[in-house]
């Protein structure tokens, strides 16, 4: 069996990829173009995140209260199965630097998981997803899938939340427009269920609030395949306060973002109940966000469920005045 390196080819070497299983299978002859994005990115999160990140593990290691379980959410339209093993999943996209911190914990004894997948996926600061380029964010009408849903796919009822009704497709998955691969990543959890990423602030397209996409995979292992085995024993979703959000919303490149954003408060698929829903605690200097975001969170999840992402979502309250909300 190859020896597994600690992570993927990253964002230095590499702008865009074919699946994950292709690229073995053609010897892993993909592209390779250098990028500076990226590293300003990396240095701006190490410059000013160190010492928080350090106190934000330290916490979340020392609090032994146990909690109920994270809300499970739909998967949504834009889901790509590309296992990247990688930390940093920016590539060549530009926005303030974020670095998320993720904590995994059985939802029972509030033991960490050890050696759970974690996986992220999110748009880039004008609200496009890597895979889906030519999709777009919704702006001016656009935003609708090519064509429906593969057969075999669940898909929500046409109106409901994330349903095919809604502008960016819904429970269905899109099929892709492109190989390009950024703001997508996967990582095994340490001895105390931690994994960091480092990406940027999400932006927002037509009829979601601003979030992140996670998967969390249980019973499996590592392999030169990529994670074999086991099961999705939580699908979810990231939220970030408004606070946050606005103070995004004059920062370039966020402010050439016209689509019209729906809040917390309006998105029908945000539970409502803050940490158990989602909602991530963030550091920040309130002066001065450009210079880069901590975003944290204990999920508390079953490993032995099966929860991926194909059921109707937690919901919340409907928007008004607002388009339907995809996923």
């Amino acid at each position: 069996m190859p020896r597994l390196s600690p992570e993927e080819p990253d964002n230095a070497l590499v702008s865009r990829f074919v699946s994950r299983r292709r690229m073995l299978a053609l010897g892993g002859a993909a592209g390779a173009v250098a990028l500076s994005g990226a590293g300003a990115v990396a240095s701006a999160a190490d410059r000013n995140s160190t010492g928080t990140l350090d106190s934000v593990k330290a916490a979340a290691s020392a609090s032994g209260a146990c909690m109920s379980l994270t809300t499970e959410q739909i998967e949504g339209p834009y889901y790509i199965d590309y296992e990247l093993f990688r930390k940093n999943v920016v590539e060549d996209r530009t926005g303030i630097p974020l670095l998320l911190v993720l904590r995994a914990v059985d939802s029972a004894t509030c033991e960490p998981l050890r050696n759970a997948a974690v996986e992220i996926w999110h748009c880039d600061a004008s609200g496009v997803y890597s895979g889906y380029t030519r999709i777009g964010n919704g702006e001016g009408g656009g935003g609708t899938p090519p064509g429906p849903p593969p057969s075999g796919t669940p898909t929500a009822p046409t109106g409901s939340p994330g349903g095919p009704a809604g502008p960016g497709g819904g429970g269905g998955h899109a099929t892709p427009t492109d190989d390009l691969t950024w703001l997508r990543g996967i990582q095994m959890t340490d001895h105390q269920g931690f994994v960091t990423f480092r990406t940027v602030f999400p932006g927002w397209y037509t009829g979601r609030a601003v979030h992140i996409h996670t998967k969390v995979h249980t019973g499996g292992s590592r392999t030169s395949d990529g994670y074999t085995g086991g099961r999705t024993c939580h699908t979810g979703q990231f939220y970030f306060s408004e606070d946050a959000v606005e103070a995004t919303a004059d920062t370039a490149p966020y402010s050439a973002n016209t689509v019209t954003r729906v809040t917390l408060d309006q998105d029908s698929i945000y539970p409502g109940t803050g940490t158990q829903g989602g909602l991530l605690k963030l550091v920040y200097d309130k002066g001065h966000i450009e210079r880069g975001v901590i975003g944290h969170i204990t999920m508390a999840v079953d490993p032995s469920a099966t929860n991926d992402g194909q059921g109707a979502p937690g919901g919340g309250p409907a928007p008004t005045a607002s388009p339907s909300p995809t996923a």
